[in-house]
């Protein structure tokens, strides 16, 4: 009797989880197959067809195209920078937050306001407060006697300007996951090594670090995965430039698709993204075992 109801129940679990498995397959899995197969392929979006067969000749291309390393090396830069001035920025202020008492649901909704605006709005709003004519920055500037600042026009500007966008669109992230870890650290041992004499700066480095290590390895590598694939403020601010200053590498496999129209090129580049982000995240994930 025991067998036929752990049988049923089995079942019924299969059940429960097939419309997420079956969600799972045509989201994610169908199109990496779809992406490994047509990377073997001359497929284009003239020639929609698997008819001709070029085995790794995608592959072998894109890395003799020096505007791919290029665009690896850009990408490496841009997510160092934006990853690590968001952790440093949202640390900071979640451990703010976390010892204010009064209109803390206040700060949470001003803190989601820029994560519940998508990131093609974003774009469009910060290219218009950047415009070098009409955009408020270069407005306040001039009250100040200042010469206006062509924020997307040089390339050193264009990417920091990239970089600081992306900061104000993401760092609530940061802020929000780890002010949930810090909230989850229970006040017993601050109070008992308080007791013992110990400044903030101990009780920081002995205390709240070590319980919010797997919270921000967790953090980090979420936003690592996220910044690597930024596409959205790229396309909409700078279209890569200028020169190739922001080309960012999801923006480059944008345009071998359907600039350059080639898909087969792409989707091994694509590929080759995600091979990337597989070897990047690895030694994160042992980590965060070895953690628990």
């Amino acid at each position: 009797m025991s067998n036929n109801l752990d049988l049923s129940d089995r079942r019924f679990g299969y059940i429960l989880t097939a419309p997420t498995v079956l969600i799972i397959t045509l989201v994610i899995l169908f199109p990496i197959c779809f992406s490994l197969i047509s990377s073997f392929f001359d497929y284009t979006l003239i020639n929609k067809s698997f008819n001709d067969f070029i085995g790794i000749d995608n592959y072998i291309n894109s890395f003799k195209d020096e505007q791919l390393f290029n665009s690896i090396f850009v990408t490496i830069y841009f997510v160092i920078l934006v990853v690590l001035l968001e952790f440093i920025l949202g640390f900071f202020i979640a451990l703010l937050l976390n010892s204010i008492t009064r209109f803390k649901s206040i700060y949470y909704f001003i803190l989601l306001l820029p994560l519940l605006i998508n990131p093609i709005v974003v774009g469009l709003i910060w290219r218009m407060f950047l415009h070098p004519q009409l955009g408020i920055f270069n407005y306040l500037l001039s009250l100040i006697n200042i010469e206006p600042v062509n924020w997307l026009g040089d390339p050193q500007m264009a990417f920091i300007t990239i970089i600081f966008v992306d900061i104000w669109h993401q760092v609530s992230f940061m802020i929000i996951l780890l002010l949930a870890g810090l909230s989850a650290i229970p006040k017993e041992p601050y109070e008992a090594a308080k007791s013992d004499g110990a400044n903030i700066y101990e009780c920081f480095i002995h205390i709240t670090l070590p319980y919010m290590r797997p919270v921000i390895v967790v953090t980090i590598l979420i936003r690592l995965i996220f910044a690597i694939k930024t596409y959205d403020l790229v396309y909409i601010m700078t279209k890569g430039g200028p020169g190739d200053s922001t080309d960012l590498i999801s923006y480059y496999i944008y345009r071998s698709a359907f600039i350059s129209l080639n898909l087969g090129e792409a989707a091994a580049m694509s590929l080759i993204l995600l091979v990337i982000i597989i070897i990047i995240t690895i030694p994160l994930f042992k980590y965060m075992n070895r953690l628990d």
